[in-house]
């Protein structure tokens, strides 16, 4: 019985860290990104300091402290497997962290309810799922409810909308590649080893959008750059992918998916404390209801 409750309390621990640093993480970026507070306006060269920073301690515990072996990568599966994943985990990252510099976190958190229409979608799209009527009526009801929570945004951005909604369907298709082209090859990707084969990757393909974007606007305007601001950032970002690594293995992924539901609804409480401009209506909080519980 006691080592019983041992084991709930180290659960509930673990829970508690992925919901405190997944909230953080967002709300990290936004505070980064957003041109009233840090103001740094360059979303893809923060995820590019991610995926370095990522890769970097990836390839530490890899290669050099070897706390995890790498597994039989082959020219084919890295070209087949690899390349496409980390464009799309790439494309989600940067159209996700771009969507901070136009609208709220709260309205970003409400619009990720359309994450299970669209990795439905694009499920049926590869053939790994078929198309059924009562999925089709629980995609309806999202989508009916993210339509809701847009109505009542007081600050809506189409430019900002759209691009949350192409992360999300970047992220889709990140997640149905991964269960499609690894499990079909038969390889297994911890966090560590998905780190060290997908983080350099995707550096590479955020590179030609941030020297075509980015690059000249770090020539001509005064960008700031804080060393432990970037550090610590960085760092949150790569504890979160651990935590959820140590959630799933001792819990599940249902249980993650609870987790995220309370996180999401934390997120949204707490961005409107910290950013006093992110105000919520009640029509908002109806339609992320309606998203949130229909799927």
């Amino acid at each position: 019985m006691k080592m019983m409750s041992k084991t709930l309390l180290l659960t509930y621990f673990y829970l508690f860290i992925y919901i405190l640093l997944s909230s953080g993480v967002i709300l990290y970026n936004k505070w980064v990104l957003s041109p009233k507070y840090f103001n740094f306006p360059l979303p893809i060269t923060l995820t590019m300091i991610h995926m370095a920073f990522s890769g970097a301690v990836a390839f530490f515990l890899v290669r050099v402290f070897k706390v995890v072996s790498p597994v039989k990568m082959t020219f084919e599966i890295y070209a087949t497997c690899v390349i496409p994943i980390s464009a799309f985990f790439a494309s989600s990252l940067w159209f996700g962290n771009t969507a901070y510099l136009h609208i709220s976190v709260a309205f970003i958190q409400m619009l990720k309810a359309l994450m299970p229409v669209a990795t439905f979608l694009v499920a049926v799209l590869c053939g790994i799922d078929k198309a059924r009527c009562d999925v089709f009526l629980n995609m309806l009801l999202v989508s009916v409810g993210v339509v809701v929570s847009s109505y009542g945004e007081i600050h809506f951005n189409i430019v900002g909308t759209l691009y949350q909604v192409t992360g999300i369907f970047a992220e889709a298709f990140r997640l149905v590649l991964t269960q499609v082209l690894l499990q079909k090859k038969g390889l297994s990707l911890n966090p560590i080893t998905s780190l060290y084969y997908i983080a350099p990757c995707s550096f590479v393909f955020l590179f030609v959008p941030w020297y075509l974007l980015e690059k000249p606007m770090m020539e001509v305007s005064q960008i700031q750059f804080n060393f432990w601001i970037f550090f610590s950032n960085a760092l949150c970002a790569l504890a979160l992918n651990f935590s959820i690594f140590l959630v799933i293995g001792r819990t599940g992924a249902v249980t993650i998916r609870v987790a995220g539901v309370l996180k999401d609804w934390i997120l949204i409480a707490l961005s409107t404390v910290i950013f006093p401009e992110s105000t919520i209506t009640g029509l908002n909080i109806i339609g992320y209801g309606i998203g949130k519980f229909c799927f």
